[in-house]
């Protein structure tokens, strides 16, 4: 049988892009996504639950989430879920489990300021944006500071 291993979700992000390059100059952005769900509790108050994302965009996808996006931005994001293995400066072997961005679309209309500051003028922001880069390269230069 055929396996799926495919994420899919709408946040907003937590804090700008975090944009770095690899050796071999490839762009990677980390992003930190925030995804809420309101519900009513057994007192049929209002609750609202909030999971964050760790998100990696490779390539192009990468300097376009740097270039148009910022804290506060909502986007659509598309991808499957991979865990990582590495060791730090210290020799631990550490993990970390994200959603590797094959495809970003911007939800926010131009000029929406949901997020603060300016917001640049893009191209048709409900239009999708992948990325098609060699996502095997080597993940050790790349820092893994939890944004929350």
């Amino acid at each position: 049988m055929s396996s799926l291993n495919k994420a899919m979700i709408i946040g907003r992000l937590g804090q700008d892009p975090d944009v770095r390059y690899t050796q071999s100059n490839t762009a990677v952005a980390n992003l930190s996504v925030a995804t809420s769900e309101r519900y009513k509790d057994n007192m049929g108050e209002w609750k609202e639950n909030t999971e964050w994302h760790r998100v990696v965009a490779w390539g192009r996808l990468a300097e376009i989430c740097q270039e148009y996006l910022k804290k506060g931005s909502q986007v659509y994001i598309e991808g499957p879920i991979q865990t990582r293995k590495w060791e730090d400066k210290e020799g631990q072997t550490r993990y970390t489990t994200e959603i590797k961005a094959l495809t970003m679309t911007m939800l926010d209309s131009k000029g929406d300021s949901s997020g603060g500051g300016n917001v640049p003028s893009k191209p048709d922001s409900t239009q999708p944006v992948s990325s098609s880069v060699d996502l095997n390269e080597d993940f050790d230069d790349i820092d893994d500071d939890l944004p929350f």
